[in-house]
């Protein structure tokens, strides 16, 4: 494996791949890795003790008071803050095929007022098969409306930085 990504900064998991997975050769279909990519993505958020979908998140009273000026968010109305993605992308270098295991490993490249960019990384037995980027926004989700951009957190920032990797170590090879 890479130096860069044998960084501590990386999280991983694992991902066999499916006959579901596959394309009519039997190698894992362009597609697959999107799901793999949103798959790691919750599994890194569960790590860092955050929800996908939070009905309780630790900003609660802010957003509150934030949002009761302006009357976006009913008193009745429970919060709900979730992180829809706005941009995903994937690069990819060698095949992987059905019954293979895939290493996906997730690290932050951009934290910023409201979005978190994501670099990802799949290996193969030590060999770089794809990279890809996802960036997801916080938003406050409301019946009914369009998805409103909230800030993250502090400490929800401080667990994603612990994360942070150089853009250029998500590319390397």
């Amino acid at each position: 494996m890479s130096t860069a990504a044998s960084l501590p900064e990386w999280f991983r998991c694992r991902r066999l791949v499916e006959f579901r997975d596959t394309d009519a050769a039997g190698i894992a279909h362009f597609s697959a890795f999107f799901f793999w990519m949103e798959s790691a993505e919750h599994a890194f958020l569960r790590h860092l003790g955050l929800h996908v979908v939070d009905h309780a998140p630790e900003d609660a009273d802010d957003l509150l008071a934030e949002l009761a000026p302006v009357g976006t968010n009913k008193p009745h109305e429970p919060l709900e803050v979730s992180w829809p993605r706005v941009s995903v992308s994937a690069d990819y270098r060698a095949a992987v095929r059905f019954g293979e295991e895939v290493e996906v490993a997730v690290g932050v490249v951009e934290v910023g007022a409201s979005s978190v960019t994501y670099a990802f990384r799949f290996e193969r037995q030590g060999l770089l098969v794809a990279t890809g980027k996802v960036v997801a926004v916080r938003c406050l989700m409301r019946r009914g409306q369009k998805p409103l951009p909230v800030r993250i957190p502090p400490g929800v920032v401080s667990r994603l930085r612990n994360h942070l990797v150089p853009a250029a170590a998500a590319e390397a090879s």
